[in-house]
């Protein structure tokens, strides 16, 4: 197929914009690990800019997991988020299933409260008052279970179970098996793209949970990662008169930037292929 000259001159343009855009979303990474990479003295001489290091020292890195509480809050992140995530989805699934159940007595209702929760919330002082007499205050749950259950994600999961085949539901019921069986053994193995999806959204949110640690949680030791960053990244640099010997707060903070943003780069290529998937099943019917 022989293409005309409009033909070659959009695949240029697009190749050039889908080029820049790719390069504004890798330039601020090269330079945040190059940063944390390249001594002190190189980033002074460089005025603090520097895109490919001329040499190489991982002393920030050691420095963060020795002489800082990242180790702590790491592992306390990833218990947020392995058990959040794992929590959100089962109660995302068997809130959605009933929904997406026509036959279901108030489904309207519950729909319409769903959806309400969506735009209005009891706000701040409401919740806290909540989390405060569950006795959650200085623990890890305040971190997931006020989040346990998205209404948007709901949303999606049940647009995904109602897409669907009524045949098989109409067999399964045949055979005798029950609502939950359905749900277990025909209804989740068929919506792996879609739980995939929701479960990227849910890891990414407790991955990154801040602001309910900053709410309910005093207690240093139970600090999740994006805290401890907060912190390593409000630190003035202090004045050095070694800049060979000497850790810069730059630095530290780049480096905390890499660590905190690492593992979900590393997690998402695994799971991309799921994801527009997973959204396009679940939104053809609203």
């Amino acid at each position: 197929m022989v293409r005309g000259f409009e033909d070659r001159l959009i695949n240029t343009v697009v190749y050039v914009v889908l080029g820049l855009a790719g390069l504004a979303a890798i330039f601020p990474l090269m330079y945040v690990v190059s940063v944390s990479i390249t001594p002190f003295s190189e980033v002074l001489k460089n005025g603090g800019f520097i895109l490919i290091p001329q040499s190489v020292t991982f002393t920030a890195y050691h420095k963060l997991f020795t002489e800082s509480n990242i180790p702590q809050a790491f592992w306390i992140t990833i218990f947020i988020t392995i058990v959040g995530t794992v929590l959100n989805l089962i109660l995302t699934a068997l809130m959605a299933y009933p929904l997406s159940r026509k036959k279901l007595p108030g489904r309207i209702w519950l729909l319409f409260l769903v959806v309400f929760t969506m735009l209005f919330s009891g706000g701040i002082i409401p919740t806290y008052l909540i989390v405060k007499a569950l006795g959650l205050i200085d623990s890890v749950w305040a971190m997931i279970l006020p989040n346990a259950v998205w209404s948007f994600n709901v949303l999606i999961m049940k647009s995904f179970f109602e897409n669907l085949p009524d045949e098989l539901f109409e067999s399964a019921r045949m055979d005798g098996a029950k609502e939950f069986r359905i749900l277990m053994q025909i209804v989740i193995p068929l919506s792996v793209p879609s739980l995939l999806t929701i479960g990227l959204f849910y890891l990414v949110g407790h991955w990154n949970e801040f602001f309910q640690a900053v709410m309910y949680v005093t207690d240093r030791t139970l600090f999740p990662l994006q805290v401890v960053i907060r912190e390593i990244l409000m630190l003035t640099q202090q004045p050095m008169d070694n800049a060979e010997n000497m850790l810069p707060t730059e630095t530290m903070q780049m480096a905390s930037v890499v660590i905190a943003s690492l593992p979900v780069i590393i997690i998402y290529p695994f799971i991309q292929k799921h994801f527009t998937k997973g959204m396009l099943l679940g939104s053809v019917k609203g």
